[in-house]
């Protein structure tokens, strides 16, 4: 299909191109003849304008398509994949057919296949979606040309499952379109909606098909599903992506010479790049830019002169407002999908058994504390990555949620439209989660998860914590009031401690992994995009479960530190009672007069052995009075005694000396 644009007044009302040149051009404008290529990625069902999230809509795409074709009529409208799955409720509800009709009627030429083409499996892509596309044209293969993907084959053959390429003839000069998707598809939708069919080497299908066509076409451009994983449009970002060791970073650096452009999806990176003397775009996502090749070919020899690349914006997101003013008819596409959505909003999908409520006094109002919503939604992304027959990767260990993610409760009580107490309808699932994120997994250690988890404090910021909902199975315990980095205490998994050398498989939405809301600890690992949408999996959660109840709280516990072992209680008597009576009667006299060395330790023994004999002997008889003793009696008497008490010195003193050697 041809179109024709206007380049130059549709740059000065974007006001914002970021112009890569490729090669300077070598012929004058009368010896060439101009092309114009504009390209999108991952639109995802976008179809209502939102320009303060950066969304411009169906109608403002096509509107700046059309401003583009106004001046220039050698235009082709391409895609790289994803314009479907994981969309919002109004193009959801519908199975994406109001996006395919935004899409077609605005004129897209070729499109590669995205893995979201795959949510409902590859005869769902065959049998509904390529023939929707083709009814909006009377060119024949136009639907399996929106749906190309030469690396796409029958299960066990070198047979093409798609359609690999498509030419288009502009002003005399073929233009060749190769598409390839990311192998990783395989893992990305569910296998059993895809076990008829393989996803070979991107590299090897681009190539191959690139010498297949090249005395066919004069221009050739790569429209893969696959994309680099940064941002940016600095020579160092450029870099990166050369060097990048990715699938795609070896489809950069190999592709084949004789692909002149490669127009890339996948993982929502902006970046105009020039790699090898080739241009390497992706818009980001959701129709916030556009891609532009502006191609001139010498018209005589039909050789590539130069291909100038660039981005170009559709949303002043700053000042909220579209850059291209809404195409009419696209816009009666929307304004009629907006109405059937709201109808069918009204459609149940489950059963509550209580009030489930987001954090605050009032519902909503504060994202700094634990809620049941919040863990709920992490149980929900925990089972689609766990159980869900949707899911084709690997089983996660635990999930996480942002409270800026959810914009709404789900009530008991029966709404104004009377769909009965406890009835969950399509529209309140939606509205809880109303950006349409994609699942993701990421694989981090320990030491990751709790950075992810100190990273909730964020002083100095509106919101200093922003609490993260968390799954049944993993529970951690903080202090709000610790220095940054020390406010998490323990983190246990199915009971056991988390290791922080370890790997565990991490749900969380794409906004998260990213790094939204300032969780960069998400960044130490990259995340893989699960294929499931957010609100789908809801909804298949609430029909896997006949009630659902809130999710209870206490997984994040406050920290009380453990208390101190308490001394030994003293007992009532700390020292023995004395006894009755005393342990020795006292003698009625000392028997020897106190030892001159008072440490020596005390001797097994008595201190001293009483004397055989005692000094005076108590009177035998009745008290009477003694007789008055003579003098003889008397002297010899004091002799006696005399030697017996050097007696019992000297026996002392050899003692002392025995025991003291």
């Amino acid at each position: 299909m041809k179109r024709g644009i206007g380049g130059c007044a549709a740059l000065a009302a974007a006001s914002a191109l970021l112009f890569v040149p490729q090669a300077a051009s070598a012929a004058t404008a009368d010896e060439t003849t101009d092309i114009q290529v504009i390209g999108i990625n991952d639109f995802h069902g976008r179809i209502e304008a939102n320009p303060g999230n950066g969304v411009a809509g169906a109608a403002s795409l096509v509107g700046a398509v059309r401003q583009f074709e106004s001046e220039n009529p050698n235009t082709l409208f391409v895609s790289a994949g994803d314009n479907i799955g994981a969309s919002t409720f109004t193009s959801f509800i519908q199975q994406d057919e109001p996006t395919m009709e935004s899409l077609a009627l605005g004129g897209l030429d070729v499109g590669v296949v995205g893995n979201h083409e795959f949510d409902q499996g590859y005869a769902d892509l065959t049998d509904r979606v390529q023939p929707f596309y083709q009814q909006f044209s009377a060119e024949e293969g136009y639907g399996q040309d929106l749906t190309l993907g030469a690396n796409v084959y029958m299960a066990g053959t070198q047979d093409p499952a798609l359609s690999e390429y498509a030419i288009r003839e502009v002003d005399g000069v073929r233009v060749g379109f190769i598409g390839t998707i990311t192998a990783d598809t395989r893992t990305l939708v569910s296998p059993a909606g895809i076990s008829e069919i393989e996803f070979g080497d991107q590299v090897e299908a681009a190539n191959r098909v690139a010498a297949e066509i090249a005395d066919q076409v004069d221009v050739t451009v790569l429209l893969t599903h696959s994309g680099a994983e940064v941002s940016g449009d600095d020579a160092a970002t450029c870099d990166e992506i050369a060097n990048e060791q990715t699938e795609f970073g070896a489809l950069v650096r190999d592709a084949s010479p004789e692909i002149d452009a490669i127009l890339s999806g996948h993982t929502h990176q902006a970046y105009p790049c020039t790699i090898q003397d080739r241009p390497i775009l992706q818009t980001g996502s959701y129709g916030a830019n556009m891609s532009l090749l502006d191609i001139a070919v010498d018209t005589a020899t039909k050789e590539l002169v130069s291909v100038n690349a660039s981005l170009v914006p559709l949303v002043d997101e700053e000042a909220e407002e579209l850059l291209f003013p809404a195409a009419e008819d696209i816009q009666a596409v929307v304004d009629a999908a907006v109405a059937f959505a709201a109808v069918q909003g009204n459609e149940p999908v489950g059963q509550i058994s209580a009030d489930i409520l987001r954090g605050g006094e009032v519902p909503g109002d504060d994202r700094g504390v634990e809620s049941p919503m919040n863990n709920l939604v992490a149980d929900v992304y925990l089972w689609s990555t766990t159980e869900y027959a949707k899911y084709g990767g690997e089983p996660a260990d635990l999930a996480l949620m942002n409270a800026g993610g959810l914009r709404d409760d789900l009530l008991y009580a029966s709404s104004e439209v009377g769909e009965g107490d406890g009835v969950v309808t399509y529209a309140e699932a939606a509205a809880v989660q109303p950006f349409a994120n994609t699942l993701t997994t990421s694989e981090l250690t320990g030491a990751d998860i709790e950075q992810i988890l100190e990273e909730q404090w964020q002083p100095g910021e509106d919101r200093p914590k922003l609490q993260l909902g968390i799954s049944e199975g993993f529970t951690y315990e903080y202090i709000d009031e610790a220095e940054p980095g020390e406010h998490v205490q323990s983190m246990t998994l199915n009971g056991e401690a988390l290791d922080p050398a370890a790997t565990y498989t991490v749900t969380t939405n794409s906004f998260v992994s990213a790094g939204g809301d300032g969780f960069t600890g998400f960044n130490n690992g990259p995340a893989r995009d699960s294929g499931l949408i957010d609100l789908e999996t809801t909804v298949d959660y609430f029909a896997a479960h006949d009630v659902v109840d809130p999710a209870p709280l206490g997984r994040a516990a406050v920290y009380e530190e453990a208390e101190p072992t308490p001394d030994p209680t003293p007992s009532e008597e700390p020292t023995p009672a004395p006894s009755e009576e005393p342990t020795a009667a006292p003698s009625e006299e000392p028997t020897a007069a106190p030892s001159e060395e008072p440490t020596a330790a005390p001797s097994e023994e008595p201190t001293a052995a009483p004397s055989e004999d005692p000094t005076a002997a108590p009177s035998a008889g009745p008290t009477e009075a003694p007789l008055a003793p003579t003098g003889g009696d008397v002297t010899w008497g004091l002799g006696f005694g005399a030697a017996a008490l050097m007696a019992a010195g000297i026996v002392l003193a050899a003692r002392t000396r025995s025991r003291k050697a």
